[in-house]
């Protein structure tokens, strides 16, 4: 099987030496991601990865950082290798390109990064295997030798997984490549909003013009999208998923009563934040 700590010493890189990297934050301003970061300005991606919180739970000791991104299809895309030189603090006030919110001065370290020419070839088409521990945003290479699950000829957008396949997290709505987005606004039909948190789950429908997206925005800008059941409850990044789609042909009434049977058969009313 082919690993990633193999590609580096073919490289002449040791992964002794090396950090792996995997970027993939919720808290983004609307219709951005760090994917999308990568994708559409690179030198803002860079400075963005530049600047890391000082916190003795993440430890960047090493000088050579392989830097990856999580797509919106939840895998796991190298983007490029760095070198990392010692760090600077007490920095200037910095607006994130990602929550647009500004940072206040000396809350950042900013490590100096070089992109190296290792690997440069795999740098948007190398997929890895990251693990189940994706809060471990951070780890060593040594001692996580991942596996290369797939290596592509050209960089293009994910290629969308289907409709009745489809998942994503409300935070990842307004952030969905182009493609996705225009599928999920041409489609109406019955879908999940599950909570983690509290596990706890809500039926809805959606038949507007915007199909899905337009009702899963909704959503992501008012964090309840005028359900009673949704307005009580603190704000929450719920995993959305479809549970059925309406064909062309479909009335309003024919997809109200797709939503009713779906509350009947999760138990919804009784058992989760519908409250009609």
């Amino acid at each position: 099987m082919l690993t990633f700590n193999v590609l580096l010493r073919d490289a002449g890189v040791d992964p002794k030496q090396t950090l792996l990297l995997r970027h993939q934050d919720a808290r983004t301003r609307p219709g951005r991601s760090i994917y999308d970061l990568w994708r559409t300005n690179l030198t803002a991606f860079e400075d963005y990865q530049s600047r890391q919180r000082r916190t003795g739970r993440v430890r960047f000791n090493r000088p050579l950082w392989a830097s990856f991104v999580g797509t919106p299809a939840g895998d796991t895309l190298f983007v490029g290798l760095y070198r990392a030189s010692a760090p600077v603090s007490g920095v200037t006030d910095w607006t994130s390109p990602l929550s647009g919110n500004v940072v206040a001065a000396g809350i950042d370290n900013v490590f100096p990064l070089e992109r190296l020419e290792a690997l440069k070839a795999f740098a948007g088409l190398l997929y890895i295997d990251w693990g189940d521990g994706l809060r471990q945003w951070v780890q060593q290479a040594k001692a996580q030798d991942k596996s290369v699950i797939e290596l592509r000829r050209t960089g293009e957008e994910p290629v969308f997984p289907g409709l009745l396949e489809f998942m994503c997290s409300l935070s990842q709505v307004e952030a969905l490549p182009p493609a996705w987005a225009s599928k999920l606004a041409s489609h109406c039909g019955v879908y999940l909003l599950s909570c983690s948190r509290t596990n706890e789950h809500y039926v809805g429908s959606a038949y507007g013009a915007d199909g899905f997206l337009g009702r899963w925005l909704e959503y992501a800008r008012s964090g309840h999208g005028g359900n009673v059941g949704l307005k009580n409850r603190d704000p929450s990044d719920y995993r959305i998923s479809i549970l059925e789609t309406a064909g062309t042909a479909a009335s309003l009434d024919d997809i109200l009563s797709m939503e009713s049977r779906w509350k009947i058969k999760l138990q919804s009313r009784e058992m989760g934040l519908n409250r009609n």
